[in-house]
């Protein structure tokens, strides 16, 4: 005989208490003043470590970006600039790695913390501008920004700006509101901060400057010492930087004509098209789930069946509405105007090839600029909802990453681009080295796809040097590479190649050449075939 338990009316009594209580205290935690910060804090933590994971599936049959490692190898000398960019990024990855190895696993990290860090100062900017509630609102919907996420597994410049210029903004908020010199030197740092990330900050230092001269309040902001004290600040802490820039012959600006400037106009204005629809598609995603967590809130699924159209108007109401700080949302709204509309304006008056990876840094205030319309009335059981949307997304997506990771690669099982051995090749060049020399391979030479792997994957870690780029890191100097020796790597499908094989004659006319091929074999399945014409230089040569 067989008995069947059926709870009793107290467990399931006691089910939903729990459930309540725990809705309960994540809604007073997130308005609570000494209870929110370290909610906040706990969240970015959680969605670091969730998502590092996911990126550690999603990337197993890939190398890491050559953005990152182009980090890592800034990060082996602590210089005033690498040639293409200011120095603050390859700063960072240098104290990273002095605690982590350089593995794949510890670059997605790095990635992860730098966004986690970038979600805690939104939620302070959104501190400045709405309520608790609110604020809570928007870094979770920031937490659910692709670029935050998905898009955010590279460690960059352009993801670095995802913490200073948030910051930069606070602390023009901060200015704003006290207007006083402290607050002038703290926006002058912050300033410097983003400019030694990358100079594309110009875009935001410049709207956050019209944006101070269009608002209604711009001559009690004016009149104070904050603006001046600020410009100040900025000019004396980007002296060192500037000195090293002008004894570099301005290379960065050298690299940012020859790569990014355009003649055919019908190019720029398609770039430019897409890089708006882009954005926009990026942006939709955490308005939706926003918009679904707002209209889930009880009773729903009552307005649903009898008036559904109140589940979007009980959301708006006319009125004052004092969880808005009108002030400081103007400044927000003209700073998120200006930068979303300038920089395309911009590409196509002086034909500058725009990409989308550009937009990364420019729309973390579009959440907050939403939520910070008065009319827009955000009920507490709204944070629950987005809350549970935003793990029950990310755990599903943890869960489902070594699927997406076969489907991605059964997909693009020929692209070479993202599925070629590269780090195999560097274990392979510096086995190589060690048997032909038997000393540590110093130097690998090449263009930057092809070499910065090289960097980061050979046990040696060898310094790049880029022949054929007026913008070389700094790293190693020619004389550097006839001293040490080196080992050329190029792609033989490159357009380049027979300027790199002149290099390689006048520099090593003795140099062995030889072709080496590569292949990963992930979970069993082989990714594509690459093909390597190698030069091997003696020390000394």
């Amino acid at each position: 005989m067989t008995t069947t338990s059926i709870p009793s009316a107290r467990a399931r009594a006691k089910t939903r208490v729990s459930y309540a209580r725990f809705r309960a205290w994540l809604i007073a935690s997130a308005t609570r003043p000494e209870a929110r910060l370290w909610l906040v804090i706990q969240l970015a933590i959680l969605h670091a470590v969730l998502w590092t994971f996911i990126l550690i599936n999603l990337k197993a049959a890939q190398d890491v970006h050559m953005d990152v490692a182009e980090a890592w190898g800034w990060g082996q000398k602590f210089l005033w600039g690498y040639g293409k960019h200011p120095p603050l990024s390859g700063w960072v990855a240098g104290l990273w790695f002095t605690v982590f190895p350089p593995t794949d696993w510890a670059t997605y990290a790095l990635a992860m913390a730098t966004i986690g860090t970038g979600m805690v100062i939104c939620w302070l900017i959104a501190l400045r501008v709405v309520d608790a509630r609110r604020a809570f609102l928007v870094v979770v919907m920031v937490a659910l920004y692709p670029i935050f996420n998905f898009k955010g597994f590279k460690y960059n410049p352009d993801l670095l700006q995802l913490v200073t210029l948030p910051l930069l903004v606070l602390a023009y908020l901060n200015a704003f509101e006290k207007r006083s010199w402290r607050s002038g030197v703290l926006l002058g740092l912050a300033g410097a901060l983003a400019l030694m990330t990358k100079y594309w900050v110009l875009t935001m230092i410049g709207a956050i400057g019209l944006a101070a001269l269009i608002h209604p309040e711009r001559m009690r902001f004016l009149s104070s010492p904050a603006p001046w004290v600020a410009i100040a600040t900025m000019v004396v802490a980007m002296i060192p930087h500037i000195v090293w820039l002008a004894d570099a012959h301005f290379v960065p600006l050298t690299y940012a004509g020859d790569t990014y400037s355009l003649e055919d106009s019908g190019q720029v204005h398609q770039l430019v098209t897409g890089y708006a629809l882009h954005n926009v598609a990026l942006l939709a995603l955490p308005v939706a789930l926003a918009a679904l967590a707002m209209a889930l809130v009880p009773p729903w699924f009552r307005l649903l069946l009898r008036a559904p159209l109140r589940i979007v108007t009980r959301d708006w109401a006319r009125g004052a509405n004092s969880s808005v700080n009108l002030s400081q949302a103007r400044n927000v709204w003209l700073i998120q105007i200006i930068v979303a509309v300038g920089p395309a304006l911009g590409a196509l008056a002086f034909s500058i090839y725009m990409k989308t990876d550009w937009g990364i840094s420019l729309f973390f205030l579009v959440p907050l600029a939403l939520v910070a319309i008065p009319a827009l009335r955000v009920q507490s059981a709204a944070l629950f909802n987005i809350v549970a949307i935003w793990l029950v997304l990310s755990v599903a997506t943890l869960i489902a990453s070594p699927w997406i990771a076969a489907r991605e690669m059964a997909a693009n099982a020929g692209n070479t681009a993202t599925y070629g051995a590269r780090s195999d090749l560097a274990r392979e060049l510096t086995q190589a080295w060690h048997a032909r020399f038997a000393s540590h391979w110093a130097v690998v030479a090449g263009t930057m796809e092809s070499i910065q792997p090289m960097v980061f994957y050979s046990p040696d870690h060898p310094a790049a040097f880029t022949p054929l780029e007026a913008w070389g890191s700094g790293l190693i100097s020619p004389d550097d590479v006839k001293r040490y020796g080196f080992i050329g790597v190029f792609d033989p499908a490159d357009g380049r190649l027979p300027a790199f094989e002149k290099w390689v004659s006048e520099v090593a006319p003795k140099a062995e050449r030889i072709v080496m091929t590569t292949r990963r074999f992930t979970h069993g399945k082989a990714g594509p075939s690459m093909s390597w014409n190698i030069y091997i230089a003696p020390p000394g040569n």
